[in-house]
């Protein structure tokens, strides 16, 4: 509490700067959400289990911009990225005698410069990920521990949304180019002959975009080029390459978007990923190399998406074949929906309600093992959302 009241109050300090300094604009949203979970598995011998729950969870998230003038700026946004009882980072979940801990943390923090032909932005960059499924796929081809896939949007949800970067932007011919070399991992540190080269064992990848318009039709070829090995929660010392375009279609008042992605990874000095999960609320899982794999996978994810009014709803495939050791296929099936209910809006914020739909129905097949392992998740929500 006494951290969440120090940044608040910098903040708010920051705020009423004199005019000498830069003007710093502080806004944000609070949210509450209602959950109710509900799961079934059963493996390929036909054992089922199902399980059902209901969370009360809540939100908040700060953020503060400077306008240094002549295009230089300065954003933060700063948020909770604990995962505990069961939810996801960035939403506290209530606990046994609302014992929980909310703590606010640096999310994401760049500094840049824009022009009229061309940006620069340097540091902790947001991805906009929900909307853009490229790096679910090149980070979840395969699912990981049952509970994170390609789909459901897992960027946004496990990664909190950013990722460190040197983005560079200009325009060319009728759209604009967008260049960011990504920082994946830092390993460097573990500089032996099972882990690496000393600086290049670093995890370093370049993602590119160029976003056009066809007539009304937008664009937007992508592709996510990893230059060193990166490490991964399956597969250690690996090289992915993941490619696509994401095309949005207006129809009168809505909107269409349709979005495919292929990864592909061909590594033969790869290795088995060994995860330990954290003890520490706050703090990442440890991934370091295990035994030396043969790594070849590769996979799609599809998404056809609809927009109108208040209503967004999309429909996600993805289909990955792990040739690694036993040659295993995933294929996952996901429906978002939610409907916004503006309740109260004005020049200082507003107040949303949104009712929201989310089901995922998973399988897993096995080379030499019949039948098919199934894992199927439903989420139902109501989200209570202030911005200001």
């Amino acid at each position: 509490m006494k951290k969440m009241l120090s940044l608040a109050a910098m903040f708010v300090a920051l705020s009423y700067a004199s005019p000498a300094s830069a003007a710093l604009n502080i806004s944000g949203d609070a949210a509450t959400r209602l959950r109710g979970e509900f799961k079934n598995s059963e493996t390929a011998l036909g054992a089922k289990t199902n399980t059902d729950d209901l969370k009360f969870q809540y939100q908040l998230r700060l953020r503060a911009a400077a306008d240094l003038g002549n295009g230089y700026f300065f954003k933060t946004q700063i948020a909770n990225e604990e995962n505990n009882n069961g939810g996801t980072p960035g939403w506290a979940t209530v606990s046994n005698n609302n014992g929980e801990r909310f703590q606010l943390e640096v999310n994401n923090m760049y500094f840049g410069h824009m022009a009229e032909e061309c940006h620069y932005m340097l540091g902790r960059l947001p991805l906009n990920s929900f909307n853009n499924p490229i790096f679910d796929l090149a980070l979840y081809p395969i699912p990981f521990a049952a509970t994170i896939y390609a789909v459901d949007v897992p960027v946004y949800q496990w990664n909190y949304d950013r990722i460190f970067g040197l983005n560079y932007g200009t325009k060319l011919g009728d759209g604009e180019l967008n260049t960011t070399l990504v920082v994946l991992d830092n390993h460097s540190v573990a500089n032996t002959g099972a882990t690496g080269d000393g600086i290049f064992n670093d995890g370093y990848a370049l993602h590119v975009t160029y976003k056009a318009n066809i007539g009304d039709v937008t664009i937007d070829p992508q592709a996510v080029i990893t230059l060193t090995d990166g490490y991964g929660s399956t597969y250690a010392r690996v090289s992915p390459n993941t490619f696509g375009t994401n095309v949005s279609i207006p129809a009168g008042k809505s909107k269409i978007g349709l979005s495919g992605f292929y990864t592909i990874c061909k590594d033969s000095n790869g290795t088995s990923s060994i995860v330990t999960p954290s003890t520490t609320l706050g703090v990442p899982n440890t991934v370091a190399t295990g035994a030396a794999a043969n790594v070849d996978y590769s996979g799609y994810l599809l998404r056809v998406k609809g927009e109108s009014g208040p209503l967004t709803a999309w429909v996600d495939y993805n289909r990955t074949v792990d040739k690694t050791s036993t040659e295993t296929t995933y294929s996952n099936v996901f429906v978002w929906a939610q409907y916004n209910i503006n309740v109260y809006q004005s020049a200082s914020g507003a107040f949303n309600l949104t009712p929201t739909v989310r089901y995922r129905a998973s399988g897993t097949d096995i080379a030499g093992i019949a039948g098919t392992a199934h894992n199927n998740m439903l989420r139902t929500e109501i989200v209570a959302r202030m911005s200001f």
